[in-house]
C-alpha cells in the first residue's frame, strides 16, 4: 500500500518537475549585474587589528577608505578621480602605502598616506621606476625595504625606506644578476635569487656584514622557490620540485645547499601557496588545487578558527585573506562556482563572525549556473582537465558554445565564481576552459610540457578538447564560438587559423599577433630573463620558421572567421600598430572584423566603462555568429 501511494504521488508531481527544468531558465541579465566594480573590495586589517581598510569607488575610480573597529568611523583617505588604486598595503598601524597607475599604461607611482587622509607623500618621482616591495613588516626601527630599477633599468637594488620621512637609502646594491630578493625574519636581506637566463643560483649570508655566497644551483625548469626562514637558524622554508615532478613545502638548508626535511607534498598538484603566521613566522597552511581549491594546515589553532567558519558558512569556499599581528583578527572571503562571495570579520577569541561586504549583491545564486569538473585526453595521450559550464535549464546535448583558452599560458583555470563565465552562461551558451599544457598547478612535466609549443601541441589540446565535446554530443557542431584575453585571445586567433572549419567566429582581447615582437619587446628588467623566454617560447634568431607559423600576423590569408578584437593604445606586450595593420589586412581580404581600440588602456582595461562596452559588443557579436536559442 505505501509503495502504491509512493507511486501516485511522483506520478502526481511529475509534470510539475519537467515543468521546473523550462522555467530554469532565467531572463538576461544586463551586462552591467555582472560585470560593474564591487561596492566593496580589498580588504585589509592593520596590524594591531583596530582598523579595516578596503577599496570603494570614488568619482568611479577605486579609492581606499578605513573604518575603525572601536567606533566604526569610515574615513576615505584617497580621492584620486584619474586611476584607480590598484595595490596597497599597511606600513604599521597608522600609514598605508599604495601604488597607482599614473597614465594607464603600467607607469606606477608609490604614494604613503595617514589613516587620517590629510597627509598624502608622493615617494618616488619617475614612474617609469618600477618598484618591488621586499617586505612591508615594520619592526622597531621604521622601515620598510623596497626594491627599484631606479639605478640601472635592467636591476633592482634594495633600499630601506622610511615610512616617516619618505626618504630611502640604498641598503644592497645588485651586482648585476640578482632577481629577487629575501629578507630574514629581523628584515635584513641574507638571502638572493640570481639567474643568467637559464640557470637559477640561490645565494646566502648568515649577516649583513657578510659577503652573499652561492649555496644552490639549478635549472629554471625546476625549481626551488624560497618562502621565508624557519625558526632554525640557516634554514628556509621554500617550494621545490628538485627531484620530483610537484611543487612540495620542504626544509632547505642554506648552509649545506640541499633540502633537509619534505614538509608535506600532494602526488597530484602543486603547492600553489602557503600562509605564513604573522606573530611566529611559522606556515599555518598550503593550498593546491585539485578540482577545487585545498588546504592543508600546519597550525591546529588556525585549523580550529577555519573549521568554526566553515561550521558558520556551510557549503562556501574560504580563504583567509589577511590577519592582524595577534592573528586574534581574520578577513575572510567566501565564494563558490554560483556566487562572487563575500568578506567577513572573524574574531577568534569569541567566535564572532561579522559580515563586512558582498562582492556583488546583484547576483542571485539560483540564477547562476553550475561549473563542473571535466577532463579528457589529448590526442598524444596527455590528461588535460577543465571546466564546463551549462546554461541553467539546459540539457547537455548540442548547445551553442564559447570556447575560453585561458591566459598565460603559465596560469590555470580554477573552480569558482567567473562573472565572464556566468555572463556567458546567462546568455544560453556552454562554457568551455581547459588547462592545456603548459598550465601551472599540475606539475614539472605537464608544464614543461608546453615549452614551445605555443602554435602547436598547446593548440592541439583546446582543439581536442572541442572535439572531445562534440563526439560526446553536448554541443552543436555548427555553432561554436572561441575567445580569450591575452595568451587566450592568441590562442583564439590561431584556432581559427588552424580550424577555420571548427569555429563560427572568434574574439580575441589584447591577444599576441607577432611572436618576435612579443620577446623582444619586454622591459629592460626582463633581461636576465631573456635566454628563458626564447626557451620557453622560441627563439627569434633560431627558430624564424616556428615563431612565424606560430604568430597570427604571418598567417593572415589563412583566416576566414568573423572576427572581434579588442586593443589597448598603450598595451605594453601587444604592439598598437601591429595591430592596426593587423586589422586593415583583414579587412582588405574582405574578412569582417569588429574592431575595439581604446587608447588611453593598456594590456587590461582597468576602465569599468572601456570593460563595460567591451562584453556588450562581444555579446553582439557572439549573438549574430552563433545565434543561441
Amino acid at each position: 500500500m505505501w509503495n502504491l501511494y509512493k507511486r501516485v504521488v511522483l506520478l502526481c508531481f511529475l509534470p510539475l518537475l519537467f515543468g521546473c527544468e523550462k522555467n530554469l531558465k532565467p531572463s538576461r541579465f544586463e551586462a552591467e549585474i555582472f560585470f560593474s566594480d564591487p561596492h566593496q573590495s580589498s580588504f585589509y586589517i592593520s596590524p594591531n587589528g583596530k582598523n579595516i581598510s578596503y577599496l570603494q569607488p570614488f568619482k568611479g575610480k577605486l579609492n581606499i577608505f578605513v573604518r575603525s573597529l572601536d567606533n566604526n568611523k569610515i574615513t576615505q583617505i584617497t580621492s584620486h578621480p584619474d586611476q584607480s588604486i590598484k595595490y596597497y598595503f599597511w606600513a604599521g598601524d597608522n600609514k598605508i602605502f599604495y601604488l597607482k597607475d599614473k597614465d594607464g599604461a603600467g607607469n606606477f607611482q608609490l604614494f604613503a598616506v595617514d589613516i587620517s587622509g590629510k597627509q598624502t607623500r608622493l615617494l618616488n618621482t619617475n614612474p617609469q621606476i618600477k618598484i618591488e616591495v621586499i617586505d612591508q613588516t615594520i619592526r622597531k626601527q621604521d622601515f620598510i625595504l623596497i626594491a627599484t630599477n631606479e639605478r640601472v633599468p635592467e636591476y633592482f637594488d634594495v633600499y630601506k625606506l622610511d615610512i616617516n620621512s619618505g626618504k630611502r637609502k640604498l641598503s644592497v646594491k645588485n651586482p648585476g644578476n640578482i632577481v629577487k630578493w629575501i629578507a630574514d625574519k629581523e628584515g635584513k636581506i641574507t638571502l638572493a635569487v640570481g639567474s643568467d637566463g637559464l640557470n637559477e643560483t640561490l645565494y646566502y649570508r648568515s649577516s649583513e656584514s657578510e659577503a652573499f655566497k652561492p649555496v644552490f644551483a639549478n635549472n629554471f625548469k625546476n625549481k626551488l622557490e624560497p618562502l621565508g626562514f624557519t625558526e632554525e637558524r640557516n634554514h628556509i622554508y621554500a617550494l621545490s620540485n628538485l627531484n620530483r615532478d610537484k611543487l612540495a613545502l620542504v626544509d632547505f638548508d642554506c648552509e649545506k645547499g640541499k633540502e633537509t626535511k619534505v614538509i608535506y607534498e600532494n602526488p597530484e598538484a602543486d603547492i600553489v601557496d602557503a600562509m605564513f603566521e604573522k606573530k611566529s613566522n611559522k606556515i599555518a597552511f598550503l593550498t593546491y588545487e585539485l578540482e577545487k581549491r585545498e588546504l592543508f594546515f600546519l597550525d591546529k589553532r588556525i585549523k580550529n578558527s577555519y573549521d568554526d567558519v566553515k561550521l558558520k558558512l556551510p557549503n562556501q569556499q574560504i580563504k583567509i585573506i589577511d590577519s592582524d599581528l595577534s592573528e586574534s583578527r581574520f578577513l575572510i572571503k567566501t565564494y563558490t562556482d554560483k556566487d562572487p562571495g563575500a568578506y567577513y570579520l572573524y574574531q577568534s577569541g569569541i567566535k564572532k563572525l561579522e559580515k563586512l561586504a558582498d562582492y556583488n549583491a546583484q547576483i542571485n545564486i539560483n540564477d547562476m549556473c553550475e561549473m563542473k569538473a571535466v577532463s579528457y585526453k589529448s590526442r598524444d595521450g596527455l590528461t588535460i582537465n577543465g571546466y564546463l559550464t551549462l546554461p541553467l535549464g539546459k540539457k547537455a546535448k548540442n548547445l551553442p558554445c564559447v570556447v575560453i583558452p585561458h591566459s598565460g599560458p603559465s596560469s590555470r583555470n580554477v573552480w569558482g565564481y567567473s562573472p565572464e563565465v556566468q555572463f556567458l552562461a546567462n546568455r544560453g551558451y556552454a562554457v568551455f576552459q581547459m588547462n592545456f599544457r603548459g598550465s601551472t598547478g599540475y606539475g614539472k612535466a605537464f608544464k614543461t610540457a608546453g615549452y614551445q609549443q605555443w602554435g602547436k601541441n598547446i593548440q592541439n589540446d583546446i582543439t581536442d578538447g572541442v572535439q572531445w565535446l562534440i563526439d560526446e554530443g553536448t554541443i552543436d557542431p555548427k555553432k561554436i564560438a572561441v575567445y580569450g584575453f591575452s595568451f587566450g585571445g592568441y590562442s583564439a586567433l590561431n584556432q581559427v587559423i588552424y580550424h577555420p572549419e571548427l569555429y563560427q567566429c572568434a574574439a580575441s582581447y589584447s591577444g599576441f599577433i607577432n611572436l618576435f615582437t612579443y620577446i623582444k619587446g619586454f622591459p629592460a628588467y626582463y633581461k636576465p630573463y631573456q635566454e628563458m623566454l626564447n626557451e620557453m617560447i622560441g627563439n627569434p634568431e633560431q627558430n624564424v620558421d616556428y615563431l612565424k607559423y606560430a604568430s597570427p600576423i604571418f598567417q593572415i590569408e589563412k583566416i576566414k572567421t568573423p572576427l572581434l578584437i579588442a586593443q589597448g593604445g598603450k598595451d605594453a606586450r601587444v604592439n598598437v600598430n601591429e595591430t592596426n595593420q593587423f586589422v586593415k589586412e583583414l579587412k582588405k581580404r574582405n574578412i569582417e572584423v569588429s574592431y575595439i581600440l581604446n587608447d588611453g588602456e593598456g594590456h587590461y582595461f582597468r576602465d569599468a566603462e572601456h570593460r563595460l562596452t567591451f562584453y556588450k559588443r562581444l555579446e553582439a557579436f557572439l549573438d549574430k555568429n552563433l545565434k543561441p536559442d
